[in-house]
């Protein structure tokens, strides 16, 4: 089968399409026919080799994917049958022709999505549903501040805060991601490039702060995370695109607060966690995908490349330029 592979870590130009060998379903596991996978800022980290897969994971790219059951190994529960339309939830190995799956960390593609569609919701959302439910427990009313508010998670965040009847607000870059955020139901925005974002978020709040906060810039941010942080307030910290390095008082200001901190990755999580996480997504949030009464939520893909044109994707998601999901189409 091909594949996206690089020899040794560096720039996007180290991407290449290789042909490998298919991969066979082990107890328990879904052979997937692979139709469309999306970039993750992990795909990034892992080919500039500061990011390598858990073990026993495949090293090609690909921590989501979408297609077809092709094959089902040996203790398989029956919930799949060859020819089901899946979405998967992956360690690494989305970004081929074929990859295996355990049987538990595939959802059913909802009614009337692509492949295209499906292959932008399991990192991203299952990420910012397992932040919000599993680690930062948002509950109605809550003021839930999302820092990259135009990412994949970011995009995903805004319409699960909604769903939970909590107030999403967000930060980004540009002016047209912060429309893109207030598009997708963000209560207000702000621009942390030419604004202090914690002061508009205590005005906005009327002095209060916000309740939970999901960081993915990490060290540059700290401060006026803390500035904006209610009273027993969560700060959940997923990434470091801004540094982990951290000067000053952070933990005299955090205990001042009563507030917490906390720390999380999907990917590392072992396989009974992920079943878990991706079983309560499917029940709680799976149905408003589809058209309907309530909620719909819609995953946002920016742009579609082809595997050969891998490089590409990495270089336009290397440069921020994205809105929502960059998809590669097998």
């Amino acid at each position: 089968m091909l594949a996206v592979y690089f020899d040794c870590p560096g720039g996007p130009e180290n991407l290449y399409v290789k042909e490998v060998m298919k991969p066979h379903p082990g107890d328990g596991e879904v052979l997937v026919k692979v139709s469309a996978s999306a970039l993750n800022r992990a795909d990034l980290l892992q080919r500039r080799g500061k990011y390598p897969p858990p073990k026993g994971a495949s090293d090609i790219l690909g921590l989501e994917a979408a297609g077809i059951v092709a094959g089902l190994g040996p203790g398989c529960k029956g919930q799949w049958k060859i020819g089901d339309a899946v979405m998967a939830l992956l360690p690494g190995g989305g970004q081929a022709e074929y990859v295996t799956v355990p049987e538990g960390h595939l959802m059913p593609i909802p009614s009337e999505m692509t492949f295209i569609q499906a292959a932008a919701i399991p990192e991203a959302w299952l990420t910012a549903f397992q932040l919000l439910h599993f680690v930062g427990k948002v509950q109605m009313g809550e003021r839930v501040l999302i820092h990259a508010g135009a990412s994949g998670v970011g995009m995903a965040a805004i319409q699960l805060v909604k769903l939970a009847k909590a107030v999403p607000i967000v930060t980004a870059g540009t002016q047209e991601k912060l429309k893109a955020a207030a598009n997708a139901g963000a209560a207000v925005g702000f621009n942390y490039k030419n604004e202090d974002f914690s002061e508009k978020v205590l005005a906005f709040t009327q002095g209060s702060g916000v309740d939970i906060i999901l960081d993915c810039v990490g060290g540059s941010h700290w401060k006026k995370n803390l500035n904006c942080l209610s009273t027993d307030g969560r700060w959940i910290v997923y990434g470091l695109l801004g540094g982990g390095e951290v000067h000053g008082d952070l933990l005299a200001r955090l205990l001042s607060k009563r507030a917490s901190i906390h720390t999380s990755l999907l990917r590392s999580r072992d396989k009974e966690y992920k079943e878990r996480l991706v079983k309560a997504f499917t029940e709680d949030v799976l149905p408003y995908f589809s058209g309907g009464a309530g909620a719909h939520l819609q995953p946002l893909v920016d742009s579609v490349y082809q595997l050969h044109e891998i490089a590409a994707a990495h270089r336009i998601m290397e440069e921020n330029k994205n809105i929502g999901k960059i998809v590669i189409q097998i």
